[in-house]
């Protein structure tokens, strides 16, 4: 007999009839306007999220105020300061869509004997049902216990977008962690400039603020830009790595089988930044549009 590894041993769990009765499942109640909007009431995210946006107002006050308004080639600072400020409202940007979008989540409550009997299954289907939060869970869905929903194609719950990284929200989860690593880049590179410029120069009159203060503030800054660099950067490759593979990180941790249809890196592209290639996948502000790249391709 063929062995199954441990998780498919709890998807078998999820198979049993027993667990779709009405009893156990009730219909979640219709959403009203004042819900519509997406967010975790997780006060660990929420901390993470805020410290998130004071690391990068307190990079925006250093670039600016300490390296870039005292310089005197006005090309340089009106050159640098356009491009920072910039990639840091973009990376804002990113991070509240990435937190704010629902990042796939299954309706909940809807594994109810109506439901299922309303999907006219064909004989020996199998559908598969979570039993922490009621909902028919689609392949490659996953339940999250701090958003406490399924997910569908849940790659992890980041504490730092205060949500999950799935289906919907994967474009701006990456487009954040490559902003992020771009701004980081560039004050390092700024504040290096800067720290060269001062030691040729009056540290009096490189900096608007006294030379300890001035040494301080960038030295935090180098310490925070190195840090997210480097952390984002992972992130970043690691996302495009499994976006390319189409394997999630919740499929590569668990090793699950592979039931769907293997696509081009191409496709898998355009399946989370939308189809076809464009500027748009370089901005938050926009909705992936799949068109032809179709997300779910499954082997029958």
């Amino acid at each position: 007999m063929k062995m199954k590894s441990p998780a498919h041993r709890t998807r078998d769990i999820e198979r049993q009839a027993g667990y779709l009765k009405r009893e156990h499942c009730t219909p979640p109640p219709p959403r009203t306007g004042s819900d519509t909007m997406w967010f975790i009431r997780d006060s660990c995210g929420i901390v993470c999220g805020i410290i998130t946006w004071l690391l990068v107002f307190y990079a925006e006050f250093v670039v600016v105020f300490v390296m870039l308004l005292p310089a005197k080639n006005v090309a340089y600072s009106l050159f640098n300061g356009v491009l920072f400020n910039g990639l840091a409202f973009l990376a804002l940007a990113s991070h509240a869509k990435a937190m704010c979008t629902d990042p796939g989540a299954v309706p909940k409550g809807n594994a109810t004997k109506e439901f299922i009997e309303s999907l006219q299954l064909k004989p020996g289907q199998v559908v598969y049902k979570c039993p922490k939060c009621c909902s028919i869970k689609p392949d490659r869905a996953h339940h999250c216990s701090v958003c406490k929903r399924c997910i569908k194609k849940m790659d992890h719950h980041c504490p730092w977008v205060n949500n999950c990284v799935g289906e919907n929200n994967q474009k701006y989860f990456v487009l954040f962690t490559m902003y992020i690593a771009l701004i980081s880049f560039h004050a390092l590179f700024m504040a290096a400039f800067h720290f060269v410029f001062c030691f040729e120069e009056d540290w009096a009159k490189c900096s608007n603020f006294s030379p300890p203060a001035t040494v301080i503030l960038l030295i935090l800054l180098c310490f925070e830009g190195l840090l997210f660099l480097i952390f984002t950067a992972v992130m970043f490759g690691t996302q495009v790595h499994s976006i390319c593979t189409d394997e999630t990180g919740i499929e590569q941790l668990k090793k699950e089988e592979r039931r769907w249809a293997k696509k081009s890196k191409w496709m898998n592209m355009k399946v989370v930044f939308g189809h076809p290639f464009s500027i748009a996948w370089l901005s938050p502000f926009a909705t992936p549009d799949h068109g032809k790249a179709d997300v779910y391709q499954y082997i029958v």
